[in-house]
């Protein structure tokens, strides 16, 4: 009966320990419940201890033995009453607790020297449904591969997984971390190898971490841009579309090694690569030999760009970043072996000076969140007349969360944006012009009606002016619980020339998209 009850007692004290993963939480909870359970036998083991000398103090004619009454530990008296424990009995439990303590030791040895040691996976979901009234279309966005880059059909919609790796405890450990986008992410849309062809790769980002000092840490791979207070995440973005200066100002991605740094409210961050959205430094087909083999000329220039931020206070943060280096344009040849370079075969070299500079802010204070970014950048030979491509814009945004009594938490986000990019017909960035000087999807390059009266005269398009772009996004956010996000958004895009091509072949200044995303974090 005595085994029986310290049986129970260990089993009520310790529950679940045979299903115990090894997390860290559940280890110290063990941990915990050990110490009380080894402290309460030091209790009973006092007691025992004196009951015999008590015993024999008051006896004064032998009696015979009683079995002691069991004890029940569901009982309201339990506590009340003191149950009658040998000394067999205290060895006993404290045998069994010795061997649920080597169980913790060995949990707690696994979570950090095991291979699952350091390891976490997170990530979303985040189907989306869109209508766009220029296309007249209508869907939903989930798991559709498609390499092509546009506002209303960017990084979302998409599977999100978050894998990383950290190499021991402490402040100076190293990690790994890599992230894919199967349908969506910069293997899929951006990053392209020497012939500037997209490999569809599922990578989005693969970042290694070595800590130098305390505030030096040694960064390397693939690694998104420094540019711009928005991020790719969608259960991290307040609206579900991006803005424009994050679709086609600030630039890509990079690969390649840098430094993080950081001292007090500042920290910097430099990093030094191949040219944005490129796997391998681009090479550029100039021509062939009498042989017929191809003659190359390859951009040997590697880009810098660099990050800092300031902490003004624990709601405000103030940043920008600059990126220097040469840009690889496109080129043909025509049916005479004369190569052409950009997208109007105008340009007079295989590439041009690149530079970008932003700076931007955010501001999170409780359920209020502002952010602001102002933008500019130049590309020689870039634009589409083949001259130096020129842009500069401005997006601001404000965000409110707030509780209704029967929707609960909520939140509501307005965003405006601007960029001008009328220099030279447009380009250069992220805005990719077709060989008429237009991106009829997302609104940018010269108007249709230039081009026509152009065309009519024998011309290219060269004289005319690339699009000034707005656009103005309405977001109302859910949050039924603390994994789902439902977000509904109404987008109003505008430019002051015709370069939205519609559904029957024409062509408009505006457009409209509206679409709901529900997001699944875990």
């Amino acid at each position: 009966m005595r085994k029986k009850l310290i049986c129970l007692l260990v089993a009520g004290c310790l529950p679940g320990i045979a299903l115990a993963d090894s997390t860290s939480a559940q280890i110290k909870a063990l941990q915990a419940q050990l110490t009380a359970l080894q402290k309460q036998v030091k209790e009973l083991q006092s007691e025992v201890a004196s009951k015999p000398a008590a015993a024999t103090a008051g006896a004064s004619v032998a009696t015979p033995a009683v079995a002691a009454a069991p004890v029940d530990i569901s009982s309201p008296d339990y506590g009340r009453t003191q149950a009658t424990l040998t000394n067999d009995d205290v060895t006993t439990m404290k045998q069994q607790i010795a061997n649920q303590q080597l169980k913790v030791d060995s949990l707690e040895d696994a979570a950090q020297t095991g291979p699952i040691a350091g390891l976490s996976v997170t990530g979303y979901i985040d189907p989306t449904y869109l209508y766009n009234r220029a296309q007249s279309s209508s869907g939903f966005l989930f798991a559709n591969h498609e390499s092509a880059y546009n506002y209303f059909n960017s990084t979302f919609g998409d599977l999100y997984l978050d894998i990383k790796k950290t190499f021991g405890v402490g402040p100076m450990a190293p990690s790994a971390e890599i992230t894919l986008m199967p349908n969506r992410g910069n293997g899929i849309s951006l990053l392209t190898n020497e012939h500037g062809d997209i490999g569809s790769d599922i990578l989005n980002t693969a970042i290694l971490n070595v800590p130098l000092t305390a505030t030096t840490t040694l960064v390397a791979g693939l690694i998104p841009s420094f540019g711009g207070y928005e991020v790719q995440q969608s259960n991290q973005m307040l609206t579900l579309t991006h803005n424009l200066l994050y679709d086609f100002s600030d630039p890509g991605s990079y690969i390649g090694i840098g430094a993080n740094y950081s001292t007090g409210d500042w920290a910097w961050k430099f990093f030094l690569g191949n040219e944005q959205y490129r796997t391998y430094g681009a090479t550029t087909q100039t021509g062939t030999n009498a042989l017929g083999d191809p003659i190359t000329t390859s951009n040997k220039i590697p880009t810098f760009t660099a990050r800092v931020d300031y902490t003004w206070s624990s709601a405000l943060d103030v940043g920008g970043s600059i990126n220097i280096g040469r840009q690889t344009l496109a080129s043909s040849i025509d049916d005479n072996g004369v190569t052409h370079y950009g997208v109007g075969g105008a340009a007079s070299s295989s590439g041009g000076t690149f530079f970008f500079g932003e700076a931007d802010l955010t501001y999170l204070l409780a359920d209020v969140q502002y952010n602001a970014e102002v933008d500019y950048g130049q590309q020689q030979n870039a634009a589409y007349n083949g001259g130096n491509a020129q842009w500069y814009g401005l997006s601001l945004l404000a965000h409110r969360k707030f509780s209704l009594p029967v929707v609960g938490r909520m939140g509501v986000t307005g965003r405006y944006d601007l960029l001008v990019d009328s220099k030279n017909g447009g380009g250069g960035g992220g805005i990719a012009l077709n060989s008429n000087g237009m991106d009829t999807s997302n609104g940018f390059g010269i108007g249709a009606d230039c081009l026509a009266n152009s065309q009519a005269n024998g011309g290219l398009g060269f004289e005319c002016k690339g699009a000034i772009r707005q656009d103005v996004a309405l977001d109302l956010l859910f949050f039924p619980t603390q994994q789902i996000t439902v977000k509904v958004e109404y987008r109003h895009d505008w430019a002051n020339k015709n370069v939205f091509l519609r559904s029957d072949g024409s062509y408009s200044k505006s457009n409209d998209l509206i679409g709901t995303q529900l997001i699944y974090s875990f």
